[in-house]
Formats: C-alpha cells, structure tokens, sequence
C-alpha cells in the first residue's frame, strides 16, 4: 500500500499484505498462535488488513474467554482498525448506497470498514444498526470491477464472508425480534447465507478460515442448541482450512462432530488430541473440557464427567457458578455410600453456586441464572436432593439430541431415570415432589422418543402438561413439555396439531427460565413447519 506518508511502517503493497495475512492465518491454524500475532503486529497501523486480521483473532480469543477486559481489549483494537481502513477509502456515509471506489486500495478499504463493523457488532451484542449493511447488499457490483484477479479474489472472500454472517445471524432471530428488524428494513436469509459462506469457506481466501469457522459454528453448535439441527453434519472436516491444517480448533469441531454422531468414544480421542496440540491459548483447552464433561455424562461416567467440571472451576472463568453447579450434580449421581473425590461434598458444592454469580455484557447467562435457582433449595439445613441435576442441565443443552443415534446410551440414561423416579416415590412428599416428578417425566419422555416408543413419550409429555397447576417452582417445565410433544407431533405427521401446541407454548408462557432458548427452538419448528406446508401445497398444486 502506497501514498500516505502518516504510516509509522515502511509502505506494504496491496498485494505483499494479502500475501503476509496469509502466512499469518496458517501460522494460526497451525496452532503456533504467538508467531501468527507477531507477524501482524509490526504492520497493524499501516496494513488495515494486518490491522483487521490482528484483531479479528483477538476477538476469537475473547468470545472463548467471555472476560471483560479481553472483549474491551478486542473492541478497542477492532476500532483502531476500523479506523485504519478509514485512511484508505471513503466509509459509508449516512447509510447511502455502496461508493463504487476507483483504486482497488479503497475498495478493500470499504470491504474492511464494513467487516469491522460486523464484527464489533458480534463482540458488543447492541450494533444491529451499525451493521454495514449497503456494503454486503451490494455484493455483487462489488465481484463485477474488473482489477487484479489475485486481489479480486481475495475481496470476493470478503464479500461472501460479509453477507454470509449478516444473513445466517439475522436469520436465526426468533419472529418478535424479526418484526421489529424487517420493520426497519433488515431481514436475512438462511440458506443464501449459508450458500455464501460455504462459497467463501472451500476457496482459500484470507476469510475462509472465518468462513469455515461460522458454518462450523452454526453446525455443531447453534443448529443443535436452537433446535432446527440439518440432518447433515458431516460439513467442515471437508474444507480445504480443515483439511490441509488440522490445528488445535479443526481438531476440536471434529471431536464436536463425532459427538454429534453418537460417536463418544472417538470424540473423547480427538479433544483430547486438541489439548495436547497446542499449550499457548488454555481457552481450547477449556472448550476441550466442558465437551469432556458432556461426553462422559453421556456414558454416565459421573466421576469424569466431575473431573472436568473441577478443571474448568479452577482455570475457566467462563462462569464458575455453572461449573461449581456441574461438579456438584455429578457426585451427586453418585451412590451415597460411594467416596466423593478430594473429599468434597456435594451439598457444600451447591451452597456455593449463587457466590459465583456474574454478569456478562451486564447480564447474568442464563444457564447460570438456571443453576443457581436449582441450587437455591439446598440453603436449607435439611436440603430436599435434585432428582437428577446433570440429565435435566443436559435436556437445556440438547445433550438427548446428541444420543439418539445410540439406543444403548439412551437406554442407560433411561435407567438413571427410573432409579430416580422409583427413589423420589419412596421419600416423602415436600414443596418440591410435583416439580422433581414432571422433571423425570419430561427427559423420561425425551429417552423415549430417541427409543421410537412414540406414544409412551407423549404420555409423559402430557403428564407434565397436565401437571401445570401444581408445579411451584420450574415454570419453564410445561413450555418444554409442549414444544417436544409438538416436535414429537411434527414427527409423526400431525401438523396441524404441533401448530397448535406450538404457538401455545410460544405465546402463554413468559418470564420462565432458559425462555429464549425455548423461543428459538419454537421460531425454528414453527418457520420448518411453514416451509414444509407450502412445499405441499406447491406439489398439490403442480399435480
């Protein structure tokens, strides 16, 4: 880059900084993450690609530590390279259509402008309305001026990349929030967005790593958290960011998409593989950890799954409440008679969950918000036990999605549950005895389903249901009962009656705990139901 003497570095051509990003990027993903950050640094205030790379893996950095002053840090360095990209091309004004640049320079310059903004928007949660919006809808006059086909192809990554994020993310709002947002003109599409990142993804641009990251993403975690998993998800071991530099964080998404799989044991092979790949960012390491803990409750093996839920208490500052709860239901899955490891007790465990109560972007996750309400029974001197704390933080992670490929998996959390409801019978009846009973009925009703016993599960579904008067403290309990006995419905082809139960459970429930994950999980059965509706009647009609 060339021509503006307020540089504090010698000047870097267009195409010697694309070339130097890359370097930087597979030094990245090849785990050796200092080098990638030292070869960005020098360059940072004259390169606004050096600049925006350096801080988009400060912010990937940040999004796995959730720490303020790492998100801070992130923030200001993404601004500073915002401001970076200014010196190198007319921003957007006013929100006006894309200024078409006449050098090539400034083009890049508006493409890392406007990625900037996105990605401030992703770290403070509060931007829609600063999202470059005019830059990504005019993509394809962006991909139509005709210079240097290497630096050409850079900047279509970044077009794809751009509109690929604005799209999925709008796209996954529940219908409320996309109301108010087509209202002001914005609205997104899931599969164009997917389309585009997936174009960006298997090309090796400088924004395929990024792009392969967010599918990823949206695979093995969101689809599966918000409830509208693809029945595909075998993506992302296929792309050329995966396939030519297994780092620590591919190793990680595949351990992720084994899981998915039923695979477990393989799984526990590959993020324990990525914990050894790399010792520089304990954050891997960390999101290693708290898959461990699932995939051994999974497998039931309490004491391991307790293990890594005592390593993320003590190095994780993710949210020590969450992992202090997690430690705490795992022993007390265990026997009575049997010996807790380093002496600890589960009830102590328990007492201690609401002392580590935080806030995030100034609100508390909502997960930790859940297990310090569960834990609030145990203040007592003479606490009334949680039936089965591990299974029911399971059913709010989407863990029996994760195992019904696995009929003997299902089947022993099927057993877990019995023995609690047979335990929960012989003791006597407190303030609590209703809820404890419609919480084993609700993941009873889930074990069946995985197992095809259809109407069983609808039976335990509706016992819940019908228990709504009753229950006094897990509101949240009949809203789930209703969105799985609507999923169940949709399964077995009854439409219009998971409408039905649908829509209950998304208008008459309200102010209940995990409600916005529930919500996401009704938008995504009810926006599958409407497609599969008008495919029908597209068919009836071309017939």
């Amino acid at each position: 880059l060339t021509g503006l003497s307020v540089f504090s570095s010698p000047p870097m051509t267009l195409q010697d900084c694309l070339a130097e990003c890359m370097e930087a990027v597979d030094l990245f993903l090849n785990n050796r993450f200092t080098e990638s950050l030292d070869k960005l640094r020098p360059h940072m205030q004259d390169s606004m690609y050096h600049a925006v790379m350096y801080a988009t893996m400060l912010e990937m950095q940040a999004m796995m530590t959730f720490q303020h002053d790492d998100i801070v840090r992130a923030g200001n360095t993404m601004k500073s390279a915002q401001e970076v990209c200014q010196r190198w091309g007319l921003h957007l004004r006013g929100g006006d259509a894309l200024y078409v640049c006449v050098f090539p320079e400034q083009l890049h310059a508006e493409l890392c402008y406007a990625e900037c903004l996105l990605q401030r928007a992703a770290l403070t949660f509060l931007q829609v309305r600063r999202l470059p919006l005019p830059c990504f809808r005019e993509g394809g006059e962006v991909r139509s001026l005709p210079y240097s086909r290497l630096n050409h192809f850079q900047l279509e990554g970044g077009v794809s990349f751009g509109i690929g994020a604005f799209n999925l993310t709008l796209s996954l709002f529940p219908a409320r929030i996309l109301r108010l947002l087509e209202f002001a003109g914005l609205s997104g599409d899931k599969e164009y967005g997917l389309s585009q990142l997936h174009s960006g993804a298997t090309s090796l641009n400088l924004r395929s790593m990024l792009c392969a990251l967010l599918l990823l993403c949206y695979y093995t975690f969101l689809s599966f958290i918000l409830g509208n998993s693809p029945s595909c998800i075998c993506y992302g071991t296929k792309t050329p960011c995966c396939s030519l530099r297994p780092g620590a964080i591919f190793l990680f998404f595949a351990g992720r998409t084994e899981e998915i799989r039923g695979n477990i044991d393989e799984a526990v092979a590959l993020f324990e593989d990525g914990c050894r790949a790399q010792q520089a960012w304990k954050q891997f390491h960390h999101m290693c950890y708290w898959e461990l803990l699932w995939c051994f409750t999974y497998k039931r093996v309490w004491k391991m799954a307790y293990f890594y839920a005592d390593l993320l208490s003590q190095e994780s500052r993710w949210s020590k409440a969450m992992y202090v709860y997690m430690k705490a239901a795992c022993l007390s899955m265990l026997p009575d008679d049997e010996v807790r490891p380093f002496g600890e007790n589960e009830v102590e465990l328990f007492r201690q969950v609401p002392t580590f109560k935080q806030k995030i972007a100034g609100k508390s996750p909502p997960t930790e918000k859940f297990a310090i309400r569960k834990a609030r029974r145990y203040k007592s001197s003479s606490p009334t036990r949680l039936p089965v704390p591990v299974l029911e933080m399971m059913y709010m992670w989407n863990g029996f999605t994760m195992i019904r490929s696995r009929p003997d998996l299902t089947r022993g959390m099927m057993e877990t549950l019995v023995d609690a409801e047979r335990a929960l019978q012989d003791r006597p009846v407190t303030e609590y005895s209703v809820d404890d009973s419609c919480v084993i009925q609700l993941l009873k009703g889930m074990c069946l389903k995985n197992d095809c016993q259809t109407k069983a599960a609808e039976d335990c579904f509706q016992k819940v249901i019908n228990s709504e008067k009753k229950i006094k403290f897990d509101e949240y309990l009949v809203p789930n009962a209703l969105l799985e006995l609507g999923l169940l419905y949709i399964d077995l082809g009854r439409k219009d009656q998971a409408v039905k139960l649908l829509q209950k459970a998304k208008n008459n429930y309200k102010e209940y705990s995990m409600e916005s994950r529930t919500q996401f999980r009704i938008h995504a059965a009810l926006t599958k139901l409407k497609a599969d509706i008008s495919e029908e009647e597209e068919e009836s009609t071309d017939l």
